[in-house]
């Protein structure tokens, strides 16, 4: 085909314009119905729609990250036309911030760091250790590999049971409390949906161990707040280290602030900085894939809502 005419929305950011130029497309305002839509604004659910409603001609939509269930729930994403996320582009940073978040809890880091005085012997080693991953994309590849070194017997939790490299056993949810009593770790890196939504609560953190962390780098409402925040004050669990929360952002004064046994990140795993190369990268491949008739990278299935 000739160069796809792309819409940058809704604003015309020069990276993604960039991004869309080298992958051989050509950039164009929505008033002259374009063929795609990169879409830059996970927030501007009616935006979208109006944009979409403006320029019914639009065969393929790429979303800026991996989470659209606001997208899914407002109905925007539908089969109509073909929609990619950023699903698996972040995916090295974020493994890397779960990584880090965890090695932080199992070696006492919060207190250390803010201690005046010697301290009293305590730390856990994650080497030889059972872990367990709620999700089987992109973050969970890359922190699998990340995990190696360690020797980790991995379970991965997830909604398809073909392979996962790296992991020892691969279950569904329904196998969710067989395989939480013996994992030292549990991270969170699956996407959102009404199925997945409260996935941790009072029942799961009850059959966690009691020296275990709970990760999430995923989405906030994976967890029930308040059933967590019981179980770190009861000393359930070891702790919680969260780079997403419910709410979110965390409000001042929240009881989770005050738990010495909960490390918190402001949504960091993956900061604009780190975002942007990654996101142009996968724009670029997209355009390049679109304009050539291939598969799309980050393909969203809308029944699955990712």
């Amino acid at each position: 085909m000739n160069a796809p005419r792309m819409a940058v929305a809704p604003r015309a950011s020069s990276f993604a314009c960039e991004a869309v130029t080298a992958g051989g497309g050509v950039v164009v305002g929505i008033e002259e119905q374009p063929d795609a839509l990169v879409w830059l604004d996970h927030r501007d659910v009616a935006g979208l729609a109006k944009a979409l409603a403006d320029a019914p001609g639009i065969r393929w939509v790429q979303l800026p990250f991996a989470g659209i269930d606001n997208f899914v729930a407002a109905g925007v994403v539908d089969g109509t036309r073909a929609w990619t996320s950023a699903k698996g582009a972040y995916a090295e940073p974020v493994a890397e911030h779960a990584l880090t978040l965890a090695l932080a809890g199992l070696r006492v880091l919060p207190s250390r760091v803010v201690a005046t005085s010697w301290g009293e012997e305590a730390a856990t080693s994650l080497f030889d250790a059972q872990v367990c991953i709620l999700g089987g994309g992109g973050i969970a590849r890359v922190l699998l590999d990340l995990l190696v070194p360690f020797r980790v017997d991995a379970t991965v939790v997830r909604r398809r049971l073909s392979p996962v490299p790296g992991a020892s056993r691969v279950v569904g949810l329904s196998d969710l409390h067989d395989v939480l009593p013996g994992s030292l770790l549990v991270f969170l890196a699956l996407a959102l949906t009404p199925e997945t939504r409260g996935v941790i609560g009072a029942a799961e953190l009850t059959l966690m161990r009691e020296d275990a962390w709970l990760v999430n780098v995923a989405r906030g409402p994976h967890v029930d707040t308040g059933a967590l925040v019981a179980a770190l004050e009861a000393g359930d669990i070891a702790g919680a280290a969260l780079d997403v929360t419910d709410p979110e952002p965390l409000p001042d004064g929240h009881p989770l602030w005050g738990l010495p046994n909960c490390i918190i990140t402001p949504h960091t795993a993956d900061t604009r900085a780190m975002v942007r190369p990654l996101l142009a990268g996968r724009i670029r491949t997209n355009v390049s894939r679109f304009a050539a008739g291939e598969e799309l990278v980050g393909v969203v299935d809308p029944a699955a809502g990712y």
